[in-house]
């Protein structure tokens, strides 16, 4: 079955949706606000040494100094001996120095960010550790047998000149040799590079930061049925285009830059896609219905006919909604991003042979799952009880917020969500009408995100647009409501 990857990108996020038989399988946001530094690597300079605090402040080109403390120092412990006692960190730094370091924990009010002087780079199966040399693996891959398997696995494709060392992640038990050998690939060309430009650049620089959503996109979504990756932003597909040279060079041809007039997720309605992943009820083309409660503790989907009613019987009309049911389960899953303790309640069969049939054809759906599900049989009360890994937050976690009005009970979007909205839908008219001026009716929160945080992307899209966008409150406006007059 042939898929479709979509990159929609703009100065304030990213949007990427998997497309597969023209309906939309999973969705993945990032927002430029919430990127951490987490996870960066930088040619510091000392500034400090504090002998007394045995840390040390290193510029790192930030505002604050970040601050690095002996125990995160590589070079400081004797690593076959675990109990010796770190050697000072005035023996081992000087004001002035040139380090390289990496961020453990973002800078959080007064605080600067912590560093380590021990690296470490994730890549989508193996994390490359460049100054040791053991091969480790992920603790809550359990099997011993399969333990054994993957270290053998990784070894045998690691080059006879490699110092560095490997974690193998739980995304690689079912890796193969191929895609292994690609992880490795690209985690030795990063180092490369990362040593190259420390080697020539001046301190303080930033050496490399984990990848953007797009570029994780070429690394780790495409497969062999991915027909076309196509990206809105021309800048972006460049840039695409220069990793992708250098990383990932076999997905090149499928790369594409899409300049039709419609917006890219208007194409292929995944904006309404969207709308609906944020809903209680998901209908089912036969008439029946999902009913999806996503909790702190749990998920819970209820299966329900509806107005099904096309079966020989009754039990026929229960197993085939259920049938179709195992699908949308499945595809919500991913699209929403639901991940934890998920209970599914399909509607009650008499038979044995209809229940395996839907459990068969529940974890057939899932198999596509990229991220690691597992799924019991049915309970005595008739519930499957299955999990889903936890690997981000989940679509409406992004996009909403606990709603004030109904004290917790429902959600509402965001302030900078409807403006992100209310910015597309600006562009999505002003490529079809030709007005004086642009207004926006909006509620007091959505014109305060627009006049402070969100005033430098307001600005950019009037220049862009070539018209001048004015603001009105509306008082009775909820903070999702908002109208754009034509002037």
């Amino acid at each position: 079955m042939s898929e479709d990857i979509l990159i929609n990108i703009t100065p304030q996020e990213t949007r990427v949706a998997l497309i597969l038989q023209g309906a939309v399988q999973e969705l993945h946001i990032e927002r430029t606000l919430s990127r951490g530094m987490t996870g960066n690597i930088y040619l510091g300079k000392v500034v400090r040494v504090l002998p007394g605090m045995q840390s040390a402040f290193i510029d790192i080109g930030l505002e604050r100094a970040a601050f690095l403390h002996v125990a995160d120092i590589w070079e400081a412990r004797d690593h076959d001996n675990t109990n010796a006692t770190p050697r000072p960190i005035e023996k081992l730094l000087y004001d002035g120095q040139s380090i390289m370091v990496q961020v453990i924990k973002d800078p959080i009010g007064t605080k600067g960010a912590r560093l380590s002087t021990q690296i470490s780079i994730a890549g989508r199966m193996l994390v490359y550790l460049p100054q040791d040399s053991h091969i480790g693996i992920s603790q809550r891959i359990e099997k011993e047998s399969e333990r054994e398997m993957l270290k053998a696995k990784v070894q045998k494709l690691v080059p006879a000149d490699e110092k560095g060392g490997y974690i193998i992640r739980t995304m690689a038990e079912d890796a193969s040799d191929a895609d292994l050998q690609m992880d490795v690939d690209y985690l030795r060309k990063t180092w490369a590079a990362i040593t190259k430009n420390a080697r020539t650049r001046p301190a303080p620089t930033l050496l490399y930061q984990d990848l953007s959503l797009a570029q994780r996109v070429l690394r780790d979504f495409v497969s062999d049925e991915t027909t076309t990756i196509q990206v809105d932003s021309r800048e972006n597909f460049q840039k695409l285009q220069q990793f992708g040279t250098v990383y990932t060079p076999s997905v090149l041809s499928k790369l594409v830059h899409y300049t039709g007039e419609r917006p890219l997720f208007d194409l292929y309605g995944v904006e309404e896609e969207i709308e609906r992943a944020l809903g209680r009820r998901v209908d089912l083309k036969s008439g029946g219905y999902l009913i999806i409660d996503q909790t702190e503790a749990m998920t819970t989907i209820d299966v329900n006919t509806g107005s099904y009613v096309n079966g020989r019987n009754f039990d026929d009309t229960i197993f085939k909604t259920n049938l179709e049911a195992a699908h949308a389960i499945a595809r919500q899953l991913r699209l929403r991003n639901l991940g934890g303790i998920i209970i599914l309640d399909f509607i009650d069969m008499e038979t044995a042979e209809h229940r395996n049939a839907v459990l068969a054809e529940l974890n057939k759906a899932l198999s596509r799952d990229r991220t690691k599900v597992s799924v019991s049989g049915f309970s005595a009360l008739g519930l499957v009880e299955m999990t889903r890994k936890r690997t981000r937050e989940s679509l409406a976690h992004i996009l909403c917020e606990v709603c004030p009005a109904c004290a917790g009970k429902g959600q509402v979007k965001t302030a900078r969500t409807v403006c992100y909205e209310i910015l597309r839908e600006l562009l999505r008219e002003a490529k079809q009408f030709n007005p004086r001026e642009f207004r926006i009716l909006a509620a007091q929160v959505v014109v305060d995100m627009f006049l402070e945080e969100e005033s430098q992307h307001l600005a950019m899209l009037g220049d862009f647009i070539g018209k001048p966008i004015s603001l009105q409150v509306e008082t009775l406006y909820h903070q999702e409501q908002y109208d754009i007059i034509l002037m």
